[in-house]
C-alpha cells in the first residue's frame, strides 16, 4: 500500500560510498522468464473493478523475491535503510528492474491500458515487532491528480501475513469515490500526514496476505490499511504506482513520471531516469531534489473532500 511518508529529515539524502554490489539478473528489463503451469493467474478486470482490487497475483518464483531481497538488504548496509525513499529506481537497479518486468506490466496493462507511465516505487519496510501501523485511507486522495487511472502494486519480497501485517482492503469501497480524511497527529502511523478516514465499517475488510513473489494491485479510491509487524521478522514489499498518460497532475506541476509500455500522446510529464547503474553520484542528486517534489505534493494536495 501506498503510505508516502519522508524517510529522512529535510535536506538529508543518500550518501555516496563505495560500493559493491551483490550479481544482478544477467536479464534486460523487461525480458524475463514468465511463470508456467500452476502458477500463472489469469487477471479479470471484471473482479478489479468490482473489488477494487486483485490479490494474490503470482509475478516472481519464490528464488527471484529472495534474491531481489537480498540485494535490497546488502544495498541498506551500505547506504542505509531503504523505507519509504520515493523515486528508488532512479538510483538502485534493483527496483527499476523490478517495477519494469515484462511480467508486472502485463497485469498493469489488463487493467488500465497499453499505454503506461510509471510514476513512483518504493520499499515499504516492516521491522520486526513494529508499533508502526497504516490508517484506512485512499491513495489518490493527497496525489494530486486529475483523474483515476491509476493501479498500485504491492509485491512481497518476504512473507506478508497477518501477523506481520499485511495490507487490508475494503472490497468495492472505490466506487465510492473520494472520501473525507482527517490529518491525524499519532506517531505509529507511517502515512506522511497521518491521513485517516473515519467510519470505516472493519467486518467488511479483508486480508490480503502474500507470500514472497506475490502481489496485489489495488485501485486509488480503494480502501485499505495494515496493523502493526507482531512477527519476528521483517515485512518488505516493493510498491510501484502507474499510471495512464492522460493523467494530469493538479497540485505540483514539477513531477515525473516514465513511459513503459505503449505511447505517451499527452507529454504532461518531464521523464524519470531508471537507475542501470546503483547510486550513482549524478543519479543521488537528481534523487534529492526528486524526493523534494514529491514532498511538496503530498504536503500541498487537500485532504477533505470537497
Amino acid at each position: 500500500m501506498r503510505a508516502l511518508a519522508s524517510p529522512r529529515p529535510a535536506g538529508k539524502t543518500i550518501a555516496h560510498r563505495p560500493w559493491s554490489p551483490l550479481p544482478a539478473p544477467v536479464e534486460h528489463l523487461g525480458r524475463r522468464q514468465t511463470l508456467s503451469g500452476s502458477k500463472q493467474k489469469e487477471i479479470d478486470r471484471v473482479d478489479f473493478d468490482r473489488d477494487g482490487y486483485v490479490s494474490p497475483v503470482p509475478l516472481l518464483f519464490e528464488r527471484e523475491a529472495a534474491a531481489h531481497l537480498a540485494r535490497m538488504e546488502h544495498a541498506e548496509r551500505a547506504f542505509g535503510k531503504l523505507h519509504y525513499v520515493s523515486k528508488i529506481h532512479t538510483i538502485f537497479s534493483d527496483a527499476a528492474r523490478l517495477a519494469t518486468d515484462r511480467r508486472v506490466l502485463d497485469v498493469v496493462e489488463e487493467l488500465i491500458g497499453p499505454d503506461i507511465l510509471l510514476f513512483d516505487v518504493t520499499y515499504i519496510i516492516k521491522e520486526p515487532r513494529s508499533p508502526h501501523h497504516v490508517s484506512w485511507h485512499q491513495d489518490l486522495t493527497y496525489w494530486g491528480f486529475s483523474a483515476d487511472d491509476q493501479v498500485s502494486m504491492w509485491l512481497a519480497l518476504s512473507p506478508a501475513s497477518e501477523e506481520s501485517g499485511c495490507m487490508r482492503v475494503v472490497p468495492g469501497s472505490h466506487k465510492r469515490g473520494r472520501l473525507p480524511h482527517e490529518d491525524v497527529d499519532d506517531e505509529t502511523n507511517v502515512l506522511h500526514r497521518g491521513q485517516t478516514v473515519r467510519g470505516v465499517d472493519e467486518t467488511r475488510a479483508v486480508s490480503c496476505p502474500l507470500r514472497p513473489g506475490e502481489a496485489s494491485f489495488h485501485h486509488g479510491w480503494t480502501l485499505h490499511a495494515s496493523m502493526p509487524n507482531s512477527s519476528g521478522a521483517r515485512r518488505v514489499g516493493l510498491n510501484v504506482q502507474y499510471i495512464a498518460p492522460s493523467m494530469r497532475q493538479l497540485v505540483n506541476a514539477q513531477e515525473t513520471a516514465l513511459l513503459v509500455r505503449g505511447r505517451d500522446a499527452f507529454h504532461h510529464y518531464a521523464p524519470d531516469e531508471l537507475a542501470f547503474r546503483d547510486f550513482e553520484p549524478r543519479a543521488l542528486e537528481r534523487h534529492a531534489a526528486l524526493e523534494r517534489v514529491r514532498k511538496a505534493t503530498w504536503d500541498s494536495a487537500p485532504a477533505s473532500a470537497s
